[in-house]
């Protein structure tokens, strides 16, 4: 592997959803990611190659439950520079694996811990998912429309961006203070943390008066009709975000409306009939109509591609923003390196490389073979 982390070790307990991702992203990135599978546990059914959060890493297959697990794991620990793990508080200590033990081993070692409550607190130990993480947040309460429920945004700013991309973040920090200082620690990455952390610039428009506690009142929640998506005659949408008065002028421009309307553009009361003038305009013409008059221009629209267009889009394939791995398209690794760009690997199947792992550590053939024989591996 290449990538600004090469050289770096990571050993990962499998888990499920921020966990894997931020895996990925450090494996993007050139780390030596070693996945530690449940042994025994098969792929999803259909997965196969098609688990795109498991990309980039070797895996080793252990019955973590098994009394001789945690001394292999440790022995690994030993000899890596990070560890991610993604269970409720206090499973990794019951299987001998927690930090304190980790650390003691390896003292440099930076612990990764994703949660959704976070390590302490009332809910930490209560099941949940990115819905409700996001929901204590503040970030759930105003997205959506007005007269309907919230609506999540799919799972991203709970489990991946909230979750798995700040402790990849947060790791690295740490990996950058271990090599300054020698010393490792733990980073509590919780979902409902980085959710609301991911609300920061809106918190602060809340103090300044331009925000609206309310669902459906703000110019960034798709009440503005500056900032919304508009069906098209061909039942495809165009996203609009003219937000600045010189990008709103020249979508006014091009779609042959009033350019009065650019002295009411933060005039809310007005909103409800522009948006409806704007409603009926985009409906006079097919979504990649109004791309070849509005995509090249500083007028801020975007055709809302979905999964299967938006790998062919022009701009994403000039990019190579997805890449074909096994007959699988996914997303690239990000950001760019200039000097030491990253690369997506392949996908190993649950414990591919069990054995080679174990005698990278010095362990002999009847080393191996004794711990198969004792159901570790």
């Amino acid at each position: 592997m290449q990538g600004p982390l090469k050289g770096t070790r990571v050993v990962e307990i499998a888990a499920i959803g921020p966990a894997p991702f931020s895996a990925m992203l450090l494996a993007d990135m050139g780390a030596d990611v070693i996945r530690i599978e449940r042994k025994g546990e098969r792929p999803r059914a259909g997965s196969g190659t098609a688990d795109v959060l498991q990309r980039g890493r070797r895996s080793i297959a252990l019955d973590l439950k098994q009394p001789g697990a945690a001394s292999v794991v440790l022995k690994l620990v030993e000899q890596s520079h990070m560890v991610i793990e993604g269970f409720r508080p206090g499973v990794m200590e019951r299987l001998g694996l927690g930090p304190d033990t980790c650390l003691a081993r390896n003292p440099a070692l930076v612990y990764g811990r994703v949660t959704g409550w976070g390590q302490q607190g009332p809910l930490a130990q209560r099941a949940g998912h990115d819905i409700d993480f996001m929901a204590i947040s503040g970030a759930l309460y105003g997205m959506g429309d007005a007269d309907r429920p919230p609506m999540p945004p799919l799972n991203l700013v709970g489990d991946f961006g909230g979750g798995g991309m700040l402790l990849a973040f947060g790791m690295a920090c740490a990996l950058i203070e271990a090599q300054r200082s020698g010393r490792g620690q733990v980073v509590d990455a919780a979902m409902s943390d980085g959710s609301a952390l991911l609300m920061s610039m809106l918190y602060g428009y809340l103090a300044m008066g331009r925000w609206k506690a309310e669902r459906g009142a703000n110019f960034l929640d798709g009440s503005s009709p500056f900032y919304r998506c508009y069906l098209c005659a061909d039942g495809k949408w165009l996203a609009v975000g003219a937000v600045e008065a010189n990008f709103y002028r020249e979508l006014l421009r091009r779609c042959g409306l009033p350019e009065a309307l650019l002295d009411s553009q933060w005039d809310e009361p007005s909103w409800p009939q522009t948006r409806r003038l704007f409603e009926e305009t985009f409906l006079t013409r097919a979504r990649d109509d109004w791309c070849e008059l509005l995509v090249g221009v500083d007028a801020c629209v975007a055709p809302v591609l979905d999964m299967h267009e938006a790998p062919a889009f022009a701009h994403n394939v000039a990019r190579g923003t997805f890449v074909e791995i096994d007959g699988v398209t996914q997303p690239a690794p990000a950001p760019r390196m200039s000097m030491t760009p990253g690369k997506a690997g392949r996908i190993a199947a649950p414990g591919e490389h069990t054995r080679a792992i174990l005698s990278d550590l010095g362990l002999s053939d009847m080393e191996i073979e004794r711990l198969q024989a004792e159901g570790v591996c």
